[in-house]
């Protein structure tokens, strides 16, 4: 039957037991043989203890009653497979939820409806306007009391059209203006998005180095505990002192302290990472680790050209130089005279109707329909010095903003050597990083040999562990340094 093990296979399951067993009978009753012989057989009796775990579980797997798995499966999961991300996909859930983006959209928005406005404000106005006045008759004529009103009754219904034209409007100032406060918004976003970037990118992959390091810890564990082991058969054989078991023992309780802090480092960067991802707290997701895939690093001639086109923090800067440029000119123009223009259709009569009797000549029928224009100018005289003050500030901040804008230019220029140069180191690393894994490895296995065959001492080993164990966290750091150094030089130049 499929859910029993036979006495037969039991027996070959256990034949790595019996065999450690019986080599250990044998060096208690010969202490006096030579060592080339009982080396040999200590080194397999370790092969067949570090086989024996994943022996006696097959053999429990093995052995477990088939009517458990079948009511397993006939249980319905109540919770989804965790969601798994990459980098793309967390961005875009980053944008969605980061308080900060979305208001430096809601900022652009606002430019852009203020941009709508100042249109509309150098258009012409166009209204309705309906009065009725009511006058107090005074019982001789038909005029009423007031001599403004031709009438006890006047009705108006007029289709006014308005236009002010003040000195800025013929130099187009508002629109100039809410043009270049729009660039400025724009740049903000480009800068809150890059910057969010920047954001994710290091949460990202400081949780994929948490997990390879809570790996690395895993397998640290691992391998004391081989060693432990090995220490304690050579022991009882009396190839080695106690004191190389204790230094084992030390290193075992030391590596299952590392893989609680792995542990909780990698929870604590999973947390942090969700914040950002998901509007309600969510922990259960996985990343994509793409750490071995690296992009390529543009030249510097690339890299140059994309930070002169599309750097937003210089976009913002020559944006606001534009805008207080287009407020000198418009306090300027405070000093020339102003027009206004009023159009009025319609009708002002003493009846509501297209037309009306005369009172005058009885009988004849005029016309209420018409109209009539004002035209308006102002000139400017004496405002006790309101003008030529409002003429300095705006001078003052075309001059700030003009070193605002020289200095974002070199401080680019510098930055964009300064994060050029720290993802090419972080790049040129990366070879070396994965060499010294590589290296880490093999001395591992020779110093493993060598303690087996007795040529090497605990050190040795310790030493081996240990700079395997750094050099693999330390390859996973470096591939995260290259991934977050492209993506601060790209806060410059861009996405490439």
């Amino acid at each position: 039957m499929t859910g029993e093990t036979s006495p037969k296979k039991l027996h070959i399951l256990n034949r790595p037991a019996l065999s450690i067993r019986r080599g250990f009978r044998r060096m208690r009753h010969s202490r006096n043989r030579s060592r080339s012989l009982v080396l040999p057989l200590l080194v397999v009796g370790s092969c067949c203890l570090f086989a024996w775990p994943s022996l006696a579980q097959t053999v429990a797997l093995t052995a477990a009653p088939q009517q458990h798995s079948q009511t397993a499966a006939q249980v319905p999961s109540t919770k989804g497979a965790p969601l798994t991300l990459t980098l793309a996909d967390a961005l875009a859930r980053a944008q969605k939820n980061s308080p900060d983006f979305q208001k430096a959209l809601a900022a652009v928005k606002l430019a852009h409806y203020n941009q709508v406005q100042a249109r509309a404000a150098m258009l012409p106005a166009i209204s309705n306007l309906t009065q009725y006045l009511n006058t107090q008759g005074n019982g001789i004529s038909p005029v009423g009391r007031f001599v403004t009103n031709d009438g006890v009754h006047v009705y108006r219904e007029w289709a006014v059209v308005h236009q002010d034209m003040p000195g800025s409007f013929f130099i187009d100032a508002g629109p100039r203006k809410a043009a270049y406060e729009k660039a400025i918004a724009q740049a903000a976003a480009q800068l809150a998005k890059r910057s969010l970037v920047v954001t994710v990118t290091q949460d990202y992959y400081a949780l994929l180095v948490a997990e390879r390091g809570y790996t690395v810890a895993q397998q640290s564990l691992t391998n004391a505990q081989h060693f432990l082991q090995i220490s304690q058969a050579l022991e009882q054989g009396g190839e080695i002192a106690h004191q190389a078991v204790i230094r084992f023992e030390l290193q075992v309780s030391q590596a299952q302290r590392n893989l609680g802090d792995a542990q909780l480092a990698m929870s604590q960067a999973r947390l942090n990472f969700a914040v950002l991802l998901f509007p309600t707290f969510n922990e259960d997701f996985n990343v994509v680790d793409d750490l071995d895939t690296p992009p390529v690093l543009p030249s510097f001639q690339n890299a140059e050209a994309m930070a002169k086109n599309h750097n937003p923090e210089v976009a913002a800067a020559l944006a606001a130089y534009n805008a207080s440029k287009v407020d000198v000119e418009s306090a300027r123009s405070d000093f020339f005279p102003s027009f206004s223009v009023d159009f009025d259709y319609g009708i002002e009569a003493n009846h509501f109707a297209l037309e009306s009797d005369n009172l005058t000549k009885p009988g004849v029928v005029q016309p209420n329909l018409g109209y009539f224009v004002t035209y308006s100018m102002s000139i400017p005289v004496w405002d006790w010095g309101a003008r030529l003050s409002k003429l300095h500030a705006a001078e003052e901040k075309r001059q700030t903003t003009k070193l605002d804008l020289s200095f974002a230019q070199r401080r680019i220029v510098s930055l964009l050597h300064s994060y050029y140069d720290a993802s090419e180191v972080a790049w040129s690393q990366l070879g070396s990083l994965r060499r010294s894994v590589d290296l880490a490895q093999h001395n591992l296995q020779l110093v493993t040999m060598q303690y087996q065959a007795g040529t090497s001492t605990v050190l040795d080993v310790l030493d081996a562990e240990t700079e395997l164990a750094g050099a693999r966290n330390s390859y996973a750091s470096g591939e995260a340094r290259y991934r977050n150094s492209l993506a601060t030089l790209q806060t410059i130049t861009g996405s490439f």
